[in-house]
């Protein structure tokens, strides 16, 4: 993804926009739980949604930020405990060419 998957709402309602931004900057912020934790949680979030983009951004993210390949398949383990299988076949189509 070249372009902010939220650019058509940065063009048409900045107020809404700028919201998102912060809500997302203090939620994926480093804090008391290590950044890697977060990703890895939202990637299991993602999921369990079907967010096959956001499954695969997260990951890389979650990576980059100190998770191992091991730790990304647990989340996904716990997304399939939580959403169920569905949320297996989301995780397998993002991260077919990143683990």
């Amino acid at each position: 993804m070249d372009e902010h998957p939220l650019k058509i709402i940065q063009d048409k309602d900045t107020d809404l926009f700028n919201i998102i931004e912060s809500t997302l900057g203090n939620a994926l912020s480093e804090g008391s739980m290590p950044l890697k934790y977060k990703f890895l949680i939202a990637m299991a979030l993602d999921a369990d949604h079907g967010a096959v983009d956001g499954v695969k951004v997260l990951a890389i993210q979650a990576m980059e930020a100190g998770a191992t390949k091991e730790e990304v398949m647990e989340a996904v383990r716990i997304a399939n405990y939580i959403g169920g299988i569905g949320s297996v076949y989301t995780a397998a189509n993002a991260l077919r060419d990143i683990l």
